[in-house]
């Protein structure tokens, strides 16, 4: 593992995340906040630190993130994302390990969008014959 700080994209639905990595004490930053006062639920936090538990290297990386768009679902899963890309640009042998895990991967499901002369994306105005 290299000195220096590391920075990756991170996507989900319409989140986008910035994030930076530096050797340190551990400490994740969300806009500015810690991790646990930025997202109430505890399964979005253990989310988002996966890439570094399969890592190992949840205590020693200081995450710091920028994320925009979305809801918390999308920004976690845009984080975790994010994250798993800067551990590969600071150690390639990490590769293997995200990838099998699924966190390499863009997850593209977006909404879709609604269609004219529709009540939704895909559900039809009331049909009635008289």
């Amino acid at each position: 593992m290299t000195d220096g700080v590391f920075s990756a994209v991170g996507r989900r639905k319409t989140s986008v995340a910035r994030v930076r990595i530096a050797s340190g004490s551990g400490a994740i930053t969300v806009n500015k906040r810690p991790v646990d006062e930025y997202f109430s639920r505890e399964t979005l936090k253990t989310d988002l630190r996966r890439p570094l538990e399969l890592t190992k290297t949840l205590g020693t990386l200081n995450v710091n993130v920028n994320v925009r768009g979305g809801g918390a679902t999308g920004q976690a899963g845009a984080i975790r994302h994010g994250i798993a890309r800067a551990l590969i640009e600071m150690n390639p042998a990490y590769r293997d390990v995200l990838k099998k895990a699924g966190f390499l991967t863009r997850d593209p499901r977006m909404k879709e969008r609604k269609k004219y002369g529709q009540r939704g994306a895909r559900a039809r105005f009331q049909f009635s014959k008289r």
